[in-house]
C-alpha cells in the first residue's frame, strides 16, 4: 500500500503529531509522516521527530519580511518533501487565502471545540463562561475562513460543574489525540483513491 506523505506542523509539544506519528507506524496506516515543521525553532516537539528518524525543517516567521514570504518558504519545503497532506497540529500561525489555495482539500486541523461553536482561541474557557453542557474537539479541512472548513470528524466530553479550563482541555485532548489519527488517515484514503 502507497503511505500518504504527510507533513506536520507544530509550535510547540507536538502531542497531537506525536499521536499522528504513533497511528503512522502501523503497517496498514494510509499516511507516512515524511516531515515535521515548527515556526519555532525551539518547539520541544522537533527532538520528539528527531528522535523518531522523521526528516524536521524549523522555519521562523520572524526571520521573513513578510507573511507571504514566510509562507513561500514553507511551500517550498513541503514540496521539496513531495509532502501531499498537510496536517497542523497546534501550528499557531493563520495561514493565509493564498498558502491555503496551494494545498486546497489537503490541508487538515484539530480545533479544541465542536466547530461551528468556538471558533478561534480560549475555547475552552468560553465554553465554561457560557454553561456548556457538552464539549469536545473537531478535525476539519482547512479554508480561507478561520475554523470554518468542512468537518471530517468530532468527538465530544461532558462539562462537569467543577471543570476548570485546564481540567476540561485536558479530557478534550485525550479525544484529540484518537480522532485525529482516524481524520487523517480518512483524507490519506481518499487521496489514494483519485
Amino acid at each position: 500500500m502507497k503511505k500518504v506523505r504527510t507533513a506536520v506542523l507544530i509550535s510547540g509539544r507536538g502531542s497531537n503529531m506525536q499521536a499522528l506519528v504513533k497511528a503512522a507506524m502501523a503497517p496498514d496506516y494510509p499516511a507516512s509522516i515524511a516531515l515535521v515543521v515548527s515556526n519555532l525553532p525551539e518547539a520541544e516537539g522537533l527532538a520528539y521527530a528527531v528522535d523518531r528518524g522523521i526528516p524536521t525543517r524549523a522555519i521562523s516567521h520572524v526571520d521573513y519580511p513578510s507573511r507571504a514570504a514566510f509562507e513561500s518558504e514553507l511551500d517550498l519545503t513541503l514540496r521539496e518533501h513531495k509532502i501531499e497532506i498537510v496536517a497542523l497540529a497546534g501550528f499557531m500561525r493563520i495561514l493565509t487565502a493564498t498558502f491555503i489555495s496551494h494545498w486546497t482539500g489537503r490541508i487538515l486541523n484539530i480545533h479544541p471545540s465542536l466547530l461551528p461553536a468556538y471558533k478561534g482561541l480560549h475555547t475552552h474557557e468560553r465554553a465554561i463562561l457560557e454553561g456548556a453542557k457538552k464539549h469536545g474537539c473537531t478535525v476539519h479541512l482547512v479554508t480561507a475562513e478561520l475554523d470554518a472548513g468542512p468537518i471530517v470528524l468530532q468527538a465530544e466530553v461532558p462539562v462537569l460543574p467543577d471543570d476548570t479550563s485546564e481540567t476540561l482541555a485536558a479530557r478534550v485532548l485525550e479525544k484529540e489525540h484518537y480522532i485525529y489519527p482516524q481524520a487523517l488517515a480518512v483524507l490519506a484514503s481518499t487521496i489514494n483513491m483519485s
